[in-house]
């Protein structure tokens, strides 16, 4: 399946399928973009997603970025279409930049003489249906058909001039036409170039709509730098060109791009509201707002340790990451309260809030360590893979090494700093 349109006779689909996983497909890519730009000099080549994950997530469109120019006055759309194109093509990591639309198709006008067919009593419909027949078929117009009396079968019959008789400009001035009231005879034939002017000139191949108002679409891809990056400078040149945008015409940006900003806002809202839930799920089960406090200070480890492994592993912050980050805030927040819960339970026994963290460090070690080993074992293999889930892994990993430290050794200590001066303040009072 493609995702590209037909635009016209001069541009074309290839499918590549790869026989080996030596190297991912973007290395391909690079290049076929390098060779080919070289080999065919003012030919514009793009790389459609090819796997059917990402022709989703692009909704059908041919690139992860179309910025839609709308509007009613279309050439002067795609002037500005071109202007923008030049400036996008400058930004580091923008790949395959390219205008859907093509305004300036070779093409062969044919301007009707009025005064001249109204004397010789041809309409310009006459003109239009005669010259549509010659050059495309009566198939375009009447559908005629011939039925084969021995099989039952119909077949439709094509009316059509020689494709060799109208190989020049000449051969298509002397294309007759009639006026269409049966005379066989042909003496009411008239030439096409006797009745009209034909002339090149150049015209829009496709003109796309979007609620009814024609549409400019540059597509843009992303190539060695993450597509929120890219979506950025894309947005700063758009407004650095706001004053050139035709006074009909409004700019839009659609695509991949604007659906990873609002998945990125939801997740984010998702991530600080799921932290709450949790505090107030361990308010209730603690029936305390300290303690709940004292649980979430590994909070941050796991966000620093998720941060460190994405850039050490070159990975860019997307959907899946974001995703590992919630698990492993998840798994921390079990392990936390593994600890508090026994420290709280001998702090209760004997009253030494340090004495206490020591020993609940000391007796929950082993589960905390088994199930964190477990869920960065079981990370590993996606972690180390070229998938879409690999960054998913690898914030689970990054932020479980951080978090189960920071659970051994910080909660204990927030939780003796806490309770120890709880206990010093309380033990002032009873002495007052």
């Amino acid at each position: 399946y493609g995702s590209s349109g037909t635009i016209g006779p001069q541009d074309c689909d290839i499918t590549i399928t790869l026989v080996s996983n030596d190297a991912p497909v973007q290395r391909y890519r690079q290049i076929l973009r390098d060779r080919l730009a070289t080999a065919f000099p003012g030919t514009t080549f793009t790389f459609q997603p090819g796997d059917l994950t990402a022709q989703i997530l692009n909704f059908g469109l041919p690139a992860p970025i179309d910025i839609q120019i709308i509007g009613r006055d279309q050439q002067a759309n795609f002037e500005y279409a071109q202007k923008l194109l030049h400036r996008i093509a400058l930004i580091p990591g923008v790949a395959d930049p390219n205008i859907l639309q093509s305004f300036y198709a070779p093409t062969l006008r044919i301007d009707a003489s009025r005064s001249f067919a109204a004397r010789t009593n041809v309409t310009e419909a006459n003109i239009a249906r005669n010259a549509l027949i010659m050059l495309s078929g009566s198939a375009q117009v009447a559908q005629s058909y011939w039925l084969d009396t021995k099989s039952g079968v119909s077949y439709l019959i094509n009316l059509q001039a020689p494709q060799y008789n109208l190989d020049s400009f000449n051969d298509l001035q002397t294309v007759p036409v009639d006026a269409g009231h049966g005379d066989a005879s042909g003496h009411s034939l008239q030439l096409l170039g006797g009745l009209s002017r034909i002339y090149q000139t150049g015209l829009p191949l496709v003109v796309s709509h979007f609620n009814i108002i024609p549409t400019v679409d540059v597509y843009a891809s992303a190539d060695g730098r993450d597509l929120g990056a890219v979506n950025d400078a894309i947005q700063d040149v758009l407004r650095e060109t706001a004053k050139d945008v035709p006074q009909s015409a409004r700019v839009e940006v659609r695509g991949q791009a604007v659906t990873m900003a609002s998945a990125y806002a939801e997740l984010i809202e998702g991530l600080l509201l799921s932290v709450v839930l949790v505090y107030l799920v361990i308010v209730v089960n603690f029936q305390s707002w300290l303690d709940p406090f004292i649980i979430i200070t590994a909070l941050p480890g796991a966000l620093a340790g998720i941060t460190w492994s994405l850039f050490i592993t070159h990975t860019t912050l997307s959907v899946p990451a974001l995703t590992g980050a919630i698990m492993c805030m998840g798994t921390a927040t079990a392990n936390s309260i593994l600890v508090v819960a026994f420290a709280r339970d001998r702090l209760a026994e004997h009253g030494d809030a340090a004495r206490a963290a020591v020993e609940a460090g000391y007796a929950r070690i082993r589960p905390v360590l088994m199930t964190a080993l477990a869920m960065i074992l079981g990370m590993l293999p996606m972690s180390m893979s070229n998938t879409q889930n690999a960054p998913l892994g690898r914030a689970v990993i990054g932020g479980l090494i951080v978090a189960t430290i920071s659970t051994l050794l910080f909660v204990p200590a927030v939780f003796t700093l806490i309770h120890g001066r709880l206990r010093h303040k309380t033990s002032n009072a009873r002495a007052a």
